[in-house]
């Protein structure tokens, strides 16, 4: 297994992305370019009268990790792994991301979901990278 080099994130030459700390950090900073574009929309919609600023859905700043995740499950070989994994690190991420948005309820909507967003994603991450692994070192 080789890694092509000069990538980000760094991948073999299956596609698949090969480190967690690239897998993170490139999906939190996805997660933090979707909060600032919307950011950006919902001020522009803002100043229109279309509503309060913060009011948009933080939980639309999971565009771009959710875009990655899609492409590394693709990168894995077909079989029973890859779905078990991702519908597991689905189920934890989505169940930690709305409980921390939960919590955040008497924030702005944008705020509270981009912080479950971000927690949705580094339990996804995490929970995806090492389960994938995990389990197709198991089944062969």
């Amino acid at each position: 297994m080789s890694e092509e080099k000069g990538t980000f994130p760094r991948r073999d030459d299956e596609g698949r992305v090969v480190a967690l700390p690239d897998l993170l950090g490139i999906t939190l900073a996805g997660v933090v370019i979707g909060v600032l574009a919307l950011a950006v929309f919902d001020l522009a919609a803002a100043s229109f009268g279309a509503g309060r600023f913060g009011g948009a859905n933080g939980w639309l700043a999971l565009i771009l990790p959710v875009w990655l995740f899609v492409e590394d499950f693709r990168a894995w070989r077909y079989g029973p792994a890859r779905v078990v994994a991702a519908l597991v690190a689905a189920a934890l991420g989505m169940a930690c991301g709305l409980l921390v948005a939960g919590f955040a309820q008497e924030l702005p909507a944008l705020v509270g979901g981009a912080l479950g967003a971000a927690v949705f994603t580094v339990v996804y991450a995490t929970v995806w990278f090492a389960g994938v692994r995990w389990l197709t070192n198991r089944t062969g």
